[in-house]
């Protein structure tokens, strides 16, 4: 929105043409996302606990859990507020990508918020089935990949990339729908998942958006493309405007967030924000380096469908509890430490996703 008005005033000053650079519009979007995270933070949270929006704890939950019974949860919304006032006001708003981000984001967003409506405002314990989730989360990552499938513009975009290989990949055809619908989805509920303790899936998920901003940037560049023998893929540089507002209203929210948690996201927030890595990745076709730099998250739904798949055929369960934070958390860990440790193992990955840009 602010470029149309830059461009505008490009005629009566020419120092307004500093808006063009994606790099600023990038940093000013995180800035924008966390201020905006930042000062609506404390009045939504006061709203949250006046309507009595509070997070249920299960009773066959760990212990410790059982304080953080009527914290107020749904304080995803301030993330999808602070995301989406930043990615309109400095994304250039005429590109596909940008929309298609964004709709994915708010759509899964909109799920997620009916899944809570359900549980917390209706008092309906089980909120969506898990097949009316799945409906709406397919409709929307089916849509988004039929879309990405027929708009593309040159045949990288429909190239599974390897990464730490050069000149390397594999044309995909009609298959790309597939894998762009699973790795929407799957993403998705993977970060849905992890959302189990205060701040924990939340940090690695602006961890993994501000890398996935660096490809972004780097695809849509024609000179660091084909410097770093990276696929070029025509207007995706403007998703890290988008990746950068995730970022920022992340942090925002970790203000908030960060333990003893004052308010929760719920899978407003986190169905959206897993949605939204999911859609970028498959933009800036880094599918793997996703499963790479999102380690954490594979490994939390990973330890649940070992867990129900090992007491399914044996009886036997592999961990006390799954996901697996809360093993660690039977298993005598503090809170704090588990979450840490996530954040220093997501800080390692991460760094290895970030290497695949030279190491080819």
């Amino acid at each position: 929105m602010f470029l149309i008005f830059a461009e505008w005033m490009e005629q009566f000053y020419s120092g307004f043409q500093v808006f063009q650079y994606l790099t600023l519009r990038a940093v000013l979007s995180v800035l924008t996302a966390l201020v905006i995270a930042l000062v609506l933070g404390p009045w939504m949270i006061r709203k949250l606990q006046h309507l009595q929006i509070g997070q249920s704890v299960r009773d066959d939950g760990p212990e410790s859990h059982f304080s953080k019974n009527g914290t107020p949860t749904m304080g995803g919304l301030l993330i999808l507020v602070a995301l989406t006032g930043s990615t309109l006001l400095w994304a250039d708003l005429s590109n596909r990508h940008v929309w298609i981000v964004l709709g994915v984001t708010l759509l899964f967003g909109v799920i997620g918020f009916i899944d809570d409506a359900l549980k917390v405002i209706y008092k309906n314990s089980k909120g969506l089935s898990a097949k009316q989730k799945y409906a709406g989360q397919t409709l929307v990552a089916l849509g988004a990949a039929v879309l990405l499938y027929n708009t593309a513009v040159v045949p990288a975009e429909m190239e599974l990339i390897l990464p730490f290989v050069k000149d390397v990949a594999l044309p995909l055809g009609a298959f790309f729908i597939v894998l762009t619908y699973f790795v929407i989805v799957g993403t998705s509920n993977a970060v849905n998942l992890t959302d189990g303790l205060d701040g924990l899936a939340i940090l690695p998920t602006v961890m993994v958006a501000a890398a996935l901003g660096v490809f972004a940037y780097v695809s849509g560049n024609t000179v660091f493309s084909e410097y770093l023998h990276m696929p070029y893929v025509p207007g995706v540089g403007e998703v890290a405007i988008i990746c950068a507002a995730i970022a920022g209203a992340g942090l925002g929210f970790l203000w908030f967030n960060a333990y003893p948690a004052q308010v929760f996201m719920g899978d407003v927030g986190s169905l959206s924000l897993g949605a939204a890595l999911g859609v970028i990745a498959v933009s800036v076709r880094q599918e793997l380096v996703l499963i790479i730099m999102g380690g954490v998250f594979v490994m939390e739904t990973l330890s649940v469908m070992l867990q129900v798949a090992s007491y399914k055929l044996t009886g036997k369960r592999i961990f006390r509890m799954a996901p697996i934070h809360h093993h660690f958390e039977l298993k005598g860990w503090p809170e704090p430490r588990i979450i840490v440790r996530f954040w220093i193992i997501t800080i390692i990955l991460v760094l290895i996703g970030l290497a695949s840009l030279k190491v080819r």
